[in-house]
């Protein structure tokens, strides 16, 4: 198979793969990531200049 056919249907079937993730993770995606930056924000107020305490 010629290299370029090979890239073409790469880049295909890649694309096809994105959407069904994209269609999978539907708005579920947004509800995990806002706990995720409120957890990061407590966590840099609580511990000044990133450092742990000991």
């Amino acid at each position: 198979m010629h290299s370029d056919t090979y890239l073409m249907l790469y880049h295909l079937r890649s694309a096809e793969l994105r959407q069904q993730v994209a269609e999978f993770r539907g708005p579920r995606a947004g509800l995990r990531t806002q706990p995720g930056r409120t957890l990061v924000e407590l966590c840099l107020r609580v511990l000044p200049n990133g450092r742990p305490r000991h």
